[in-house]
């Protein structure tokens, strides 16, 4: 299973083995998410163009809410514990598994992708070069979790290697603690570059936990005890530290909890991860229900799709809505928490009617990339060691956006690299593509 894997979408048992409990976690993440941003998300058109904020930057005192609304850790978990259910290190080499599953992630990226190149120039044509800027920033930020999994993806293999519950414990009290190393030096040197490796470190976390779950290592009243001692030591952290409240970006915060990653948000992974642990029994058992699970699956189905375009959805919900005088910008405004619940109904119905659009491609199988990979030994090594260069250069792109010289060769790194990834896997002959092969 991926965040794009397809899933069956009948009424009827899914695929034997299936773990219907990482894709419930999968969705409600992903819906969580999607109407967390268009709640977060302030924007309007005035003379001076458009101007984007964000509640929280407002409204500070809404920040604990995000220790409920920061999910993220749920996909990296649900990345986990899928990798580990499809690695299989007689059937294929670390190299070729990882680029097989790079092909599925990117595949709905390129379309991403390839609309905004069209829509920028457009924007900056009727809106202005500014307008534009702006728009660049936001519509590749959210492309940070892909080109961070790309990277962290890649360690499944070596961590379904650990036996013990004991040997994932220490991995990530390790993470941890590097985490907080980082942190100091942070600090210590005042930017937050210092703080990059944390990306890894810290997103690696339910990544380790999401593959000790997919092997059974750890028992649910014993994720509970961990994840109370990892949520008082986050409380206490940020009590006695220089941290942040916040576990999203607000564009206000003086030390960011997410850009890069701090030991905060590292506890907070570490603890929504085992809760899910303790909790994946009865809400497998839930899925398990027809009706349920027809849900469940038709939204994993086009989980890239909800993830890739709910920000495009979210500006047609906003700019139709300013077309009509009905902003939700000011916080100040009478009637603005009405006018931000009507957004996000709008929102729903246009996020409805992308998705019905758009997530057919996330299993269209494009010429050439979706080949069947077919290389062993040092060329798929170096496939492998691409996709994670690619995973690098989309973090990188998300960090400068689609509005300079910095971000536009982001993106040419990250297309150059998973061409090159691409040409180094081969060709497997007399096999169908990997679309084809899983339908």
């Amino acid at each position: 299973m991926s965040l794009t894997e397809p899933v069956n979408t009948n009424t009827a048992p899914a695929t034997p083995g299936r773990d219907r409990a990482v894709d419930v976690a999968r969705l409600t993440a992903l819906v969580v998410v999607i109407f967390g941003h268009s709640a977060l998300l302030l924007a309007t058109i005035d003379g001076s163009g458009l101007r984007i904020g964000n509640i929280l930057g407002e409204l500070p005192a809404l920040a604990p809410i995000t220790w409920v609304v920061q999910v993220m850790p749920l996909f990296f978990l649900a990345g986990g514990a899928a990798g580990a259910y499809s690695w299989h290190p007689d059937r294929s080499t670390w190299g070729t598994w990882l680029f097989t599953r790079a092909q599925r992630l990117c595949r709905p990226v390129f379309w991403y992708l390839a609309f905004w190149a069209v829509a920028l120039l457009a924007a900056r044509a009727i809106l202005g070069a500014e307008s534009a800027a702006g728009l660049g920033r936001e519509c590749v930020a959210l492309l940070w979790f892909l080109g961070v999994y790309l990277v962290v993806l890649a360690f499944v293999p070596a961590l379904t290697r650990l036996r013990s519950l004991g040997a994932f414990t220490a991995v990530v009290a390790a993470l941890i603690a590097a985490a907080a190393a980082f942190d100091a030096l942070r600090l210590a040197l005042g930017t937050p570059d210092a703080g990059l490796p944390n990306f890894v470190l810290v997103w690696l976390i339910p990544i380790v936990i999401g593959v000790a779950y997919a092997r059974g290592l750890i028992r649910p009243i014993g994720a509970l005890l961990a994840a109370a001692v990892a949520c008082t030591g986050q409380v206490l952290l940020v009590v006695a530290g220089p941290y942040e409240v916040s576990l999203v970006v607000t564009g206000t915060e003086r030390i960011s909890n997410v850009s890069p990653p701090t030991t905060v948000l590292a506890l907070h992974c570490t603890w929504m991860s085992l809760l899910f642990v303790a909790a994946a029994g009865p809400v497998g058992r839930w899925a398990q229900r027809p009706r349920v699970w027809a849900v469940v699956a038709t939204g994993n189905g086009g989980a890239m799709t909800l993830y890739l375009w709910h920000i495009p959805a979210i500006a047609v919900a906003t700019f139709g809505l300013h077309a009509v005088g009905l902003d939700a910008y000011d916080v100040h405004a009478p009637g603005f928490w009405g006018l931000l619940a009507l957004r996000a109904v709008v929102f729903a119905v246009v996020m409805a009617v992308f998705f019905t659009l758009l997530s057919p491609l996330e299993h269209r199988p494009l010429p050439w990339w979706d080949a069947p990979a077919g290389a062993t030994g040092l060329r798929s090594t170096a496939a492998g060691v691409l996709v994670c260069v690619a995973g690098v250069a989309l973090l990188l792109m998300a960090k400068f956006g689609l509005s300079g010289a910095a971000g536009f060769t982001a993106l040419a790194a990250f297309l150059v690299a998973l061409i090159a990834g691409r040409l180094t896997i081969g060709v497997r002959p007399g096999l169908p593509g990997p679309v084809a092969a899983i339908r």
